[in-house]
């Protein structure tokens, strides 16, 4: 099988092979294990960093497309999109041809382009993986909502399968529930947590907008107030970095935020062991990863209503689900709740029992069956 894979991710090149993105390229190699032949169509990096360049595809028989990433964000970008936009259309079509089934990764840019192209292929097997925010009632990007009003159209969407994350009313039959995986069930473990002071919160993830670090912030500040014995690590980076660290300057949080820095899954599953929660005050998601594998391990996540986060958390019964992040109404909800140790185990032991449903070994006999 000639195996097609459109996608925004950007890559790097080093020593014959292709790098991107770790947790991304991690999942692509598991479909890669049931096909012949992979043709990645993504844009490609022209800087010629040796570090920090992700995880590389495990195929013998890869071929690499480059096409041009391209945004619409102002008018020297939209007028830049107007040149590559043929070019990488073009591009998209010839692959398409060539392929027996195409692997769409959505949202995005290059997503919108092949989920557009992929019309004129109605014969052809298709998987889409949606890996943002399928709520019919979100706000979003205009261009979001077009690729989820062609993909969700059995008309123009043919011989298809799109994966979407939670469980959604009133979809059509090209609509497929799905999740994804981190841990193996060799990785299965039961992680008894004690709750007592000091209470270990974690956060993983990118420094960015949108992942409600300042009201994550806003919370342990206001926790500390009520006079509660509360810690929080954070892991990653990003470019809000910096700020957050002046953030807990200013507010003389230092000893009591941690910054970590980024870190291996290994490392990751150590801090996860010893935590009690983890928590995700994000304004959108798709699946929230880092929920998922905390829960792998017993923390009790802490996440806002959004996307699938509440069925992820069964409305409440393995999770705490946050309506208003504002920083001291999400403390007054948590300090409500430690001085409930045994709702806290039960919601630990939940967690667990869910999260260690979803191994990496269910999702690569489910991407089997995909294809």
């Amino acid at each position: 099988m000639k195996f097609a894979i459109f996608t925004h991710v950007i890559h790097h090149k080093h020593e014959r092979r292709y790098y991107a993105y770790s947790p991304y390229v991690r999942e692509i190699n598991l479909w890669l294990r049931y096909v012949d032949e992979v043709h990645i169509v993504a844009p490609l990096s022209k800087t010629s960093k040796t570090r920090d360049l992700g995880e590389d595809y495990i195929h013998h028989n890869l071929n690499f497309i480059e096409i041009s990433s391209f945004n619409l964000l102002n008018l020297l970008e939209f007028l830049k999109a107007l040149v590559k936009i043929p070019v990488n259309f073009y591009k998209i079509i010839a692959a398409m041809r060539q392929a027996d089934h195409l692997h769409i990764r959505c949202p995005g840019n290059i997503g919108m382009l092949a989920v557009i192209a992929q019309i004129f292929f109605p014969k052809k097997s298709k998987t889409v993986k949606y890996a943002g925010n399928w709520d019919p009632g979100a706000r979003q990007p205009w261009t979001y909502n077009l690729q989820k009003w062609i993909l969700s159209n059995t008309f123009l969407s043919r011989n298809i399968k799109v994966l979407v994350y939670g469980e959604w009313k009133n979809q059509t039959r090209n609509i497929v529930p799905f999740f994804t995986a981190s841990f193996s069930e060799e990785e299965r473990e039961t992680v008894l947590k004690e709750f007592k002071p000091p209470f270990q919160f974690i956060y993983s993830g990118n420094m960015v907008e949108g992942k409600g670090l300042k009201e994550t912030i806003g919370m342990m500040k206001s926790l500390r107030e009520l006079g509660l014995n509360c810690k929080l690590d954070i892991y990653g980076d990003g470019v809000m970095e910096n700020r957050l660290m002046q953030m807990v300057q200013e507010l003389e949080l230092d000893q009591i935020i941690v910054f970590k820095g980024r870190a291996n899954l290994g490392d990751l599953k150590q801090a996860y062991r010893k935590a009690h929660f983890s928590v995700l005050l994000s304004k959108s998601e798709g699946w929230p990863k880092a929920i998922a594998e905390a829960m792998f391990f017993g923390c009790v996540p802490i996440g806002t209503s959004v996307s699938c986060v509440r069925w992820m958390m069964g409305e409440g019964e393995r999770g705490i689900i946050i309506n208003n992040p504002e920083g001291s109404r999400v403390a007054k909800k948590i300090s409500k709740l430690l001085t409930s140790s045994g709702e806290l185990v039960e919601k630990s032991r939940m967690a667990q029992q869910w999260s260690q449903i979803y191994t990496t070994e269910k999702f690569s006999s489910e991407i089997k069956k995909m294809l």
